[in-house]
């Protein structure tokens, strides 16, 4: 969409602000603010209380400017006294999420204190705080903070370097103006994105019944159907024998140490390296490199499968991916935290692995897993243990095929989805910044 300019510019002086419309000035943050640079409150977390004065903190804040309605602590209202926000107050982060940033509403968010990891600025008639919000989501704010940061144990931008910052300052209701127009537009782009997440949603939701439907009820839509026996399988067809993992595997082991570790020996794949959708992401600064002691046995073949055995998180336990042939010619080997299976001839290696990951199957072995030291656990014997409907061969390959295409369609999708939805928030930015620096005139914009 092409938005008018102003009639005519000047220079601002500033280099990261460029031109602005003639009619603009151009002044410190605090010169425009009736208090500015205002430290919050430092209290400790056994102070919170149930009911009290909302104490804002940084995490309290999203990327929108919103605050979270999960997780809001509270304190007496004696040890916020000098804390109180005021109505329009505008509130930075210096640290932690630096620049984040947040308008109170009085009537929208009752009372509110604010935490020593925010700064708060209180508006002169001058400068609408919405407009200041905005400016607070544009690329130039970006650079000015980028040019600001201090370097230290954990990057900062104190109260005085916000408080000279420097601020377009269009004639108020101009920056009203603007306000409404960027509450309206980004409203409509916001409600873009989430039909387009919601849309991916559905779309992983499909994807996810597809792959159960497959592994469990077959393509065959007339086959007759039997009770497994088995609560996460449920039915399957009648012709299907059921068996545990190991009875159709060569090889279910675990693999090397990374302790000795150079930069001349094998390769060792780790759990990070396969994504949770059981594709590869083998990058240079990612791998480790064992020396020439390692086991022979553990060396990668195409067609084996590798199972996250350890992981700190339930979500990461048990994701799986096949060794591509590609993957096999580094000749690799795989770490500790990774269960090798390999599949014997009464099973197809993709029909293992689309069985495993499939919703139910991860289930299944984040619910066997153990927990020790803080890290879910799986074992052989447990891997083995699970049981697996085991069609006959060429049906396996028939499903395995099946599956491979009609995920990477669904997958396809969604990527198209994700690229649109970083479009509409490029365009968000984009437009939020052209308006608060005068680079488009949105006076007259209805």
């Amino acid at each position: 969409m092409k938005w008018r300019a102003y009639p005519k510019y000047r220079d601002s002086s500033v280099e990261w602000l460029g031109e602005i419309p003639i009619d603009w000035n151009v002044l410190p943050l605090k010169y425009v603010c009736r208090e500015s640079a205002l430290y919050g409150a430092n209290v400790p977390a056994s102070e919170y209380v149930d009911q009290g004065v909302r104490f804002i903190r940084t995490t309290d804040i999203d990327d929108f400017g919103q605050l979270g309605k999960n997780d809001a602590v509270y304190l007496a209202p004696s040890l916020v006294a000098e804390y109180m926000l005021e109505d329009g107050e505008l509130l930075l982060s210096r640290s932690g999420t630096i620049g984040r940033s947040f308008v109170y509403d009085e009537e929208k968010h009752g009372d509110c204190a604010y935490a020593g990891y925010l700064v708060g600025f209180k508006p002169r008639s001058i400068l609408s705080p919405r407009f200041a919000f905005y400016f607070t989501k544009a690329k130039q704010f970006e650079e000015w903070l980028s040019l600001s940061v201090i370097s230290s144990t954990i990057g900062n931008v104190n109260a005085q370097k916000y408080a000279n910052m420097p601020l377009p300052i269009p004639p108020p209701p101009e920056q009203r103006a603007i306000a409404v127009f960027l509450d309206r537009e980004t409203e409509r782009i916001d409600a873009l994105i989430a039909k387009k997440e919601r849309q991916i949603e559905l779309l992983q939701e499909k994807r996810a019944a597809l792959i159960n439907y497959a592994v469990t009820k077959g393509l065959d839509a007339n086959a007759p159907m039997k009770d497994s026996g088995i609560e996460w399988l449920g039915e399957i067809p009648e012709r299907w024998p059921v068996a545990h993992l190991k009875s159709v595997l060569e090889r279910n082991d675990g693999g090397v140490w990374g302790e000795d570790s150079d930069n001349t020996g094998t390769l060792v794949l780790r759990s990070t390296e396969i994504a949770l959708d059981g594709s590869w992401h083998i990058e240079q600064p990612a791998r480790r490199f064992l020396s020439a002691r390692e086991k022979e046995g553990a060396r990668l073949r195409e067609g084996d499968l590798l199972v996250t055995k350890s992981s700190g998180s339930a979500v990461h336990l048990g994701k799986t991916a096949v060794v591509t042939e590609e993957v096999a010619a580094m000749g690799c080997c795989y770490s500790n935290f990774i269960q090798r299976l390999r599949a014997n001839a009464a099973a197809y290696p993709r029909y293992l692995f689309w069985i495993i990951n499939a919703p139910p199957g991860r289930e299944q072995l984040a619910f066997l897993g153990s927990t020790t030291t803080g890290l879910k656990n799986l074992s052989a014997q447990i891997i083995g243990a699970i049981q697996v409907p085991t069609p006959p061969i060429r049906e396996q390959r028939a499903i395995a095929d099946f599956l491979d295409l009609e995920t990477a369609r669904i997958d396809a999708l969604e990527k198209k989805v994700k690229q649109s939805i970083e479009m509409l928030r490029e365009y968000r930015t984009t437009l939020v910044s052209a308006a608060v620096t005068g680079k488009i005139d949105v006076r007259e914009e209805q």
